[in-house]
C-alpha cells in the first residue's frame, strides 16, 4: 500500500504544527526563521502533489494510490485515501499556490509598531507570536484542503470539510488588511463571523444528509461511509433511495457545496471575507478553499445522488446564471477593488457549476478546468492588486490613476490578470469557459445564450478597473509608487507563465481529468447529446 497521499496531507499539517512551536521573538531574525521554515514545508507539499499528479494513470483505475486506515469500526468509518484525475490537478493547485501566497504575504503578519495606548507593541508576547501563527494557519489550511481532495470517505470528508473552518475564521478575523482604515478591526470581526456561521450552516446540513444516508445504508446491508463502496452499489442496485429519500439528501449535501463555493443567493458572505482580508488570505479563500465546493459537487452529488442531479440540474443551471450575471454586474459598480475581484469570482463560480450540471463532458471538463485556471488567474490579479494596494494605503479605485507611468511591470501583471479574468484568447480562462459554454448549449442552449452575456460584462469591469487604475494622470498619491521588488515577481511571475502554457497547451490537465469526468457521467447515466444536425457522408466518402 502507498502511503504517499497521507504524505502529501501530513506534511503540511506536521509543518503547520512545528511553525507554532517555533521559539517567539520579535527580531526579524526569528521571524524570518519562521517564514523559511512554512516556506520549506509548502515547497515539500509542492513536490508531492507534483508526484502524485505525475503517478496518476490516466488509463487506470478511477481510484488509484489507495489507502485505508481503520478509525472508527463500529460505524464502518475508515481513513480512507484515493486520487482520481481531477483530486489529483486540485490538490497540485493548492500546492502550487500556497507557497506563492506565502511569499506575497511574506510581511502580512509582521507587527505594526503602535500608537501608545492602542493595541499590541511588537515586543508583547501577541506581537511576538503573530508570525507563528499567521503561517501555521496557512499549513493548516492547505493540510485540510488536500485531505479534502482526496478523501474516499463520506465521513472523513465533511469532518475536513467542516475543520477547514477553523484556520480561515482566524486568517480573516485575525490578520485582516491593514488598508481597510480606522473600521479596519470591526469589519474584520464581521466578516469573519459571517463567514463561519454561513458555512457551519451549510455543514450543519450536510451532517443531517450524512446520517441520513448512513441510516438508509445500514438498513440495507451497506453500514459503511465508503465512497466507491455507495456509488457502485447504488449503480447497480444494490442500494436503493426513494425518490423523495434522494431528492432531500440530493439538497442537503448540495446545499453545503453551494454555500462553500459560493452559489446565488448563498454568496453574501464571500464579499465581506475577501474585502476585508489580506490578499494572500483572499487568495486562500476563492482560489484553494471555495473549490472544495464545486469539486465535491462532481465526487459526492452526482456520484451518490445521480437521479436527484438530473431532477435539479435545470433549476441549478438557472441559479448559476443569475449568479454570472449578478456578480458581473455588481463587479461594474465597486469602488473597492477587492470586493470587485470577490463579486467578479461569484461570476466565475456560475460558470463552474453552470459546466458542472450541464451534465455532459465539455461542461464537466471545461468546470474543471476552470477550477485550475481561476485559480491561477484570480490568484494573479488579487494578489498584484494587494501589492499595489500595500503601496497606496488604500483599496479604493478611485485612489489611482496612471500607474503605468510610475510602476509598469506592476501595471503590466495587473494587465494580464485583467485579461485572463476576462477569458481572452490565448490565456488558460479562454479554454475552460469556452468549453463550459459549448457543453452548456449542447444541452440547454436558451442557458448557454444568456451566460454569454457575462463574458460582456466581464470585459467591461476588468477593462474598466485597469483603465481607472492604471492609465490617466499620475495621482498624488501614486507619484513616488515603487515598481514590483524581486520577492513580488517571484509571485507573479510562475502564475503568468501558467497561465500563459495553460492557455495555448492545456492538454496536460485535459489528459488526466477526462477520464475522471467520463466516470462521473457515466453514473449519472448521461451522454453528450446527439448533434441537431447530424454530418452525412457523400457515396464518394466526402461529407456535407
Amino acid at each position: 500500500m502507498s502511503v504517499l497521499l497521507s504524505a502529501t496531507c501530513v506534511v503540511p499539517a506536521a509543518g503547520a504544527v512545528l511553525t507554532a512551536a517555533l521559539p517567539a521573538g520579535s527580531t526579524e531574525a526569528r521571524r524570518t526563521t519562521t517564514k523559511y521554515v512554512a516556506l520549506g514545508v509548502s515547497a515539500v507539499t509542492l513536490v508531492l502533489a507534483a508526484v502524485v499528479a505525475l503517478r496518476f494513470d490516466p488509463h487506470g483505475a478511477r481510484y488509484q494510490l489507495t489507502e485505508s486506515y481503520s478509525w472508527i469500526r463500529s460505524f464502518g468509518i475508515t481513513f480512507s485515501l484515493g486520487v482520481d484525475g481531477i483530486g489529483a490537478v486540485l490538490a497540485l493547485l493548492t500546492a502550487v499556490l500556497v507557497p506563492v501566497v506565502m511569499l506575497a504575504s511574506w510581511h502580512d503578519a509582521d507587527p505594526a509598531p503602535a500608537a501608545p495606548g492602542t493595541g499590541p507593541d511588537p515586543d508583547t508576547f501577541e506581537g511576538r507570536r503573530r508570525t507563528q501563527g499567521f503561517f501555521a494557519l496557512i499549513l493548516a489550511v492547505e493540510a485540510m484542503v488536500v485531505v479534502s481532495f482526496y478523501a474516499l470517505d463520506v465521513f472523513v470528508f465533511y469532518v475536513f470539510f467542516e475543520a477547514m473552518l477553523i484556520p480561515m475564521y482566524f486568517l480573516i478575523g485575525g490578520f485582516g488588511d491593514r488598508a481597510g482604515g480606522p473600521e479596519s478591526a470591526r469589519q474584520r470581526s464581521y466578516a469573519a463571523v459571517k463567514f463561519l456561521l454561513y458555512n457551519l450552516l451549510g455543514g450543519l446540513v450536510m451532517l443531517a444528509a450524512v446520517i441520513g444516508l448512513y441510516v438508509i445504508a445500514q438498513d440495507q446491508g451497506f453500514g459503511t461511509f465508503d465512497l466507491p463502496g455507495l456509488t457502485s452499489a447504488i449503480a447497480d442496485g444494490r442500494l436503493r433511495l426513494s425518490g423523495t429519500a434522494e431528492n432531500v439528501l440530493f439538497l442537503g449535501f448540495f446545499f453545503a457545496f453551494a454555500v462553500k463555493a459560493p452559489l446565488w443567493p448563498l454568496h453574501t458572505w464571500l464579499p465581506n471575507a475577501m474585502g476585508e482580508a489580506t490578499a494572500g488570505t483572499a487568495v486562500l479563500i476563492t482560489a484553494v478553499v471555495d473549490k472544495v465546493g464545486t469539486f465535491a459537487m462532481l465526487r459526492f452529488c452526482l456520484g451518490l445522488f445521480p437521479d436527484a442531479s438530473k431532477t435539479f440540474a435545470p433549476a441549478i443551471l438557472v441559479l448559476s446564471v443569475i449568479g454570472i450575471l449578478y456578480g458581473a454586474l455588481l463587479a461594474v459598480g465597486q469602488k473597492d477593488i477587492k470586493r470587485l475581484v470577490a463579486y467578479a469570482s461569484i461570476s466565475h463560480f456560475g460558470f463552474i457549476i453552470m459546466g458542472v450540471f450541464a451534465l455532459t463532458s465539455q461542461g464537466q471538463s471545461g468546470a474543471t478546468l476552470y477550477m485550475v485556471n481561476h485559480g491561477l488567474s484570480t490568484a494573479a490579479w488579487m494578489l498584484v492588486a494587494g501589492f499595489l494596494i500595500s503601496r497606496r494605503g488604500s483599496r479604493l479605485i478611485a485612489d489611482y490613476g496612471g500607474v503605468q507611468k510610475t510602476a509598469p511591470v506592476l501595471a503590466g501583471t495587473f494587465l494580464i490578470g485583467s485579461l485572463a479574468t476576462l477569458s481572452l484568447p490565448g490565456l488558460a480562462p479562454f479554454v475552460s469557459e469556452f468549453l463550459v459554454l459549448v457543453g452548456t448549449f449542447t444541452r440547454y442552449p436558451a442557458i448557454g445564450i444568456v451566460a454569454t452575456f457575462g463574458i460582456v460584462l466581464a470585459a467591461l469591469y476588468a477593462l474598466l478597473l485597469y483603465q481607472r487604475t492604471m492609465t490617466g494622470p499620475v495621482k498624488e498619491g501614486v507619484r513616488e509608487m515603487p515598481d514590483l521588488r524581486a520577492r513580488e515577481l517571484a509571485v507573479v511571475a510562475p502564475l503568468v507563465a501558467l497561465t500563459i502554457l495553460l492557455g495555448v497547451y492545456p492538454k496536460p490537465l485535459t489528459d488526466l481529468v477526462n477520464p475522471s469526468v467520463n466516470a462521473t457521467l457515466s453514473q449519472v447515466h448521461e451522454t453528450d447529446p446527439a448533434p441537431a444536425h447530424p454530418v452525412a457522408a457523400t457515396s464518394g466518402g466526402e461529407q456535407k
